[in-house]
């Protein structure tokens, strides 16, 4: 029984290590086309992580491999991929649906449009600061 109990809690971290892997890649991609990071030449690894960090504190589920959790990097995930899907009209009908409402999709997207601007805005302020030699 122990066995059972160890392989299955093993499978569900490997998923939900995957599913949140797969959501920090996609936001990666999003945050390596994004002009204000470029501008600002801020480091779109840190930016990715952060808006990850951020955002996933406002996602459904009580601790990282909650299961609503690891749906939730899934939904976001499709969610941020929205523009490249082949069929964009069914792929937006299936995360209202897998939201639960069109207002949880929205919801959702302020979520992540508040965690990067939030991330932006604090990292140009850590950017900014001058340094102990420059005082």
């Amino acid at each position: 029984m122990k066995k059972l109990l160890l392989i299955s809690l093993s499978a569900l971290l490997l998923s939900g290590c995957a599913d949140r892997k797969e959501y920090e890649e996609t936001v990666l991609q999003q945050m390596q086309l994004e002009k204000d990071i470029k501008d600002y030449k801020l480091s779109p690894e840190r930016m990715a992580k952060c808006v990850v960090d951020t955002s996933s504190n406002n996602m459904p589920g009580i601790f990282a491999f909650d299961p609503k959790r690891m749906e939730a990097y899934r939904n976001y995930t499709k969610m941020l991929t929205l523009s490249s899907s082949k069929d964009p009209k069914k792929t937006l009908e299936e995360l209202r649906a897998n939201f639960g409402s069109a207002k949880e999709l929205a919801e959702a997207h302020s979520n992540y449009t508040e965690s990067q601007m939030d991330c932006l805005s604090a990292l140009i302020g850590e950017s900014e600061e001058p340094t102990k030699d420059e005082k």
